[in-house]
């Protein structure tokens, strides 16, 4: 199979189609991703963990999720095995680890299922991105941009299913996994390729090192690592936040914090494709940078915020959770567009697997300086990585109009 030329713009009917059902697909496979941060004080209080063990319940999905995807790309599987077998099987394994949990003896087996969780979760985003892109190329920012809008809101949901009567063990756990295993069946009934399919090679040692050496798939890497430095732990602390936050203002109902980490969360869906609109229409280098700059002002902004009125601080965080995400499929987005079409699933695979990997690390800061030095500290330390970000996206938007 070849790539095929550009035809202007797209146009085949059953694109929306599929777009709808793999949004629908990645937004049930994800949701497994953030239940135990949903559920963190319930584990706390019947393990008796600690803040950082805490913690490290959500950075082991992503270190599986790392060790996940640079299995993929350094076995090519997101270029070799069919996308929608890649996808199913997936799934219902991810699905599975993360129903472990409600059997798990302790906090040392639950890591472990948390582990496996984000080690499965390697087969469904990455290669979903690549899917979409299959089927769009003129609107493709838009395209990416509701896959990764989709991601958002299904890591958003434990936090809406936690609000169900009750114990909020199981409500997150069953829901999220059953969900996972409907998303996969989605795909593995429903799913083809679209008018636009990529190179399928066969398999070779040599991709990841010709990925490597491709100068734009690189600064592409550094501005999504910019990125994934920022997300993740916001994306893993913010319901912290908002419990001390509510706390701190004489109101103690977990309601609140869990309503507004949902929402903060959850926004970021809409971010994505709004922001996927704005990178098709005026270059997506143009529209990182700009988003970039604004979740970094708020990451410098929210910790300064936990005596400030909620009229104040739940709109700043709701812009935060908005545009720090918005950018995320534009730096996936481009990869597709510079790599080499037989190495576009091994190219997402090495991104993705490197900025999940540097997200355990800020997950793991961002909690400790919190505890030790307050959350101004600890979220203006986020701040550091749209920066770098910035940096690289302004050298790529050099280097292609260069070229």
């Amino acid at each position: 199979m070849t790539t095929v030329p550009h035809p202007g713009r797209d146009s085949d009917p059953a694109r929306w189609k599929i777009l709808a059902l793999l949004s629908v697909a990645v937004l049930s496979g994800m949701s497994i991703w953030l239940t135990a941060s949903a559920i963190a004080p319930e584990l706390q209080r019947t393990w008796g963990l600690t803040s950082s063990q805490v913690g490290w319940l959500t950075t082991l999905v992503q270190l599986g999720f790392v060790t996940g995807t640079a299995v993929a790309a350094l076995l090519n599987l997101a270029d070799v095995v069919p996308s929608r077998w890649y996808f199913a099987v997936s799934g219902v394994l991810g699905s599975l680890a993360n129903a472990a949990i409600l059997v798990a003896p302790g906090y040392g087996s639950a890591l472990v299922f948390r582990f496996l969780t984000g080690f499965f979760l390697a087969g469904v985003y990455p290669p979903a991105m690549k899917m979409i892109a299959t089927w769009f190329r003129s609107s493709r920012g838009m395209a990416i941009g509701a896959i990764v809008g989709a991601l958002t809101v299904g890591k958003a949901t434990p936090y809406l299913l936690k609000l169900f009567e009750g114990s909020s063990l199981v409500p997150v756990i069953t829901g999220s996994s059953s969900a996972a295993v409907v998303g996969a069946v989605l795909i593995l009934v429903a799913y083809r390729d679209g008018p636009y399919p990529f190179l399928r090679p066969a398999f070779s040692w040599g991709l990841v090192m010709r990925v490597i050496k491709d100068r734009p798939t690189r600064l592409a890497t550094g501005g999504y690592l910019g990125h994934m430095w920022e997300l993740y732990a916001m994306w893993a602390t913010v319901g912290l936040y908002f419990s001390e936050f509510f706390t701190g203002v004489g109101n103690a109902n977990s309601l609140s914090a869990d309503l507004t980490a949902f929402g903060v969360i959850a926004v970021g869906g809409v971010g994505a494709v709004v922001a996927g609109r704005w990178a098709d229409r005026w270059g997506r280098e143009r529209t990182t940078i700009w988003m970039m700059a604004i979740s970094g002002s708020c990451a410098i902004t929210m910790g300064w915020l936990m005596n400030a009125s909620a009229w104040i601080v739940v709109p700043v965080a709701l812009i935060w959770g908005f545009t720090i995400v918005a950018d995320s499929a534009q730096f996936s987005a481009v990869v597709t567009e510079v790599a080499h079409p037989e190495l576009v699933g091994t190219a997402l695979m090495l991104q993705t697997s490197v900025g999940f990997a540097l997200t355990a690390v800020s997950i793991q800061a961002t909690i400790w300086l919190a505890d030790v030095a307050g959350w101004q500290v600890a979220y203006g330390m986020l701040a550091l990585g749209p920066v770098l970000g910035i940096i690289s996206m302004a050298r790529l938007r050099v280097a292609r109009r260069l070229s």
